[in-house]
């Protein structure tokens, strides 16, 4: 299979490529640059300054084929219906994801997107479904379900050491970076919901099962931020345990598992974000007595690629990522109808 890429984003260059290297299966392309007409926010900046932003995309598209061979493509258009290429990766921001998501699906590309899948549950409902009609893969880069130490995890919860669970914890949130991040821009699809929160619902789903259903939502604001900044929810399945979730973009970091049993306690930490060649640790307590066990280390985004690939290929593995893509998008746009989504304090000096 032929794989492009819509934009030489970051992540593309320094988390997929060094991945799709291991990956036979895949080659790759291209790399897609924008034109004047697919630039978002480009109606509004000259044509000096659009220039000038296209001049360092493509500086950065050509180092990226100077390192990993491949050829540019003059827009998002021509990538995404080019009969070079039979999946597409695309690492735009959250708000774009739509467009050109579906644009590659009516021209039967297999997508591969960031998370989250769209912006909207009505949206990534659409994309599955011609993408069903077309018998194409589409898959959402939740990478952190892949790793190992997920599953050793719940082989220790399944083993009995900390006895039945009472409680789920799990906390993901980040330091502030610089103001010009799409996560902090609402049109590109920006806030903390979007981007952190949603690997808390994704995990609390692993945890909890397909009952899960959220129960309380908080989103919150900070001043001079027309987007949600860091929130926490609840979410419950048909046994009644429960998952609290708590996110930010504007926090001490954190990336973390509580599991508190009858009988014991779990921690973990980088959860979900643990990279390439990294021994993630859980602590087990027991009353009074505490031990610290290693957990495998793995490559969470080559795994997710692979899965990418099965999904092609395997019919059954293709309609359950439909599925788990569709429950996401709807706990999300559940959360922001429970948490109300007020943006009426954002943006206030």
């Amino acid at each position: 299979m032929r794989i492009g890429i819509i934009c030489p984003s970051e992540i593309a260059i320094r988390r997929f490529m060094p991945a799709l290297q291991q990956c036979e299966d895949l080659i790759f392309v291209g790399v897609g640059v924008y034109t004047r007409e697919e630039l978002y926010g480009s109606e509004n900046i000259s044509d000096e300054a659009f220039l000038k932003a296209q001049r360092t995309e493509k500086e950065k598209a050509k180092a990226f084929i100077d390192q990993y061979g491949g050829k540019i493509f003059d827009g998002y258009e021509a990538i995404t219906t080019s009969p070079e290429i039979d999946c597409l990766y695309i690492p735009l921001p959250p708000a774009l994801h739509f467009k050109w998501a579906k644009k590659a699906l009516e021209n039967g590309k297999h997508v591969l997107v960031e998370k989250p899948s769209t912006t909207s549950a009505e949206e990534t409902k659409e994309l599955v479904e011609i993408a069903s009609e077309k018998n194409l893969a589409f898959h959402e880069n939740y990478m952190f379900v892949f790793h190992r130490q997920i599953n050793a995890v719940e082989k220790i919860i399944q083993g009995g050491e900390i006895g039945d669970v009472r409680l789920y914890r799990i906390s993901f949130g980040f330091p502030r970076r610089a103001a010009s991040d799409f996560r902090y821009n609402k049109a590109l699809g920006g806030g903390a919901l979007i981007d952190a929160g949603g690997y808390t619902i994704r995990y609390a789903v692993q945890l909890l099962g397909s009952s899960a259903t959220i129960r309380y939502a908080q989103s919150n604001y900070i001043n001079g931020f027309e987007v949600d900044m860091y929130g926490s929810a609840a979410l419950v399945n048909k046994d009644g345990i429960t998952a609290q979730i708590a996110f930010g973009m504007d926090n001490n970091y954190k990336c973390e598992l509580e599991v508190w049993g009858s009988k014991g306690c779990l921690t973990t930490r980088r959860v979900l974000t643990a990279p390439v060649g990294f021994v993630p640790t859980a602590v087990i307590r027991n009353g009074n007595e505490e031990r610290t066990v290693d957990l495998p280390e793995d490559d969470a985004f080559l795994k997710s690629i692979r899965h990418f690939m099965d999904c092609i290929q395997i019919e059954e593995i293709r309609k359950e990522r439909y599925s788990m893509i569709v429950k996401q998008a709807e706990l999300i746009d559940e959360f922001k109808r429970q948490a109300g989504n007020d943006t009426s304090i954002a943006g206030k000096d």
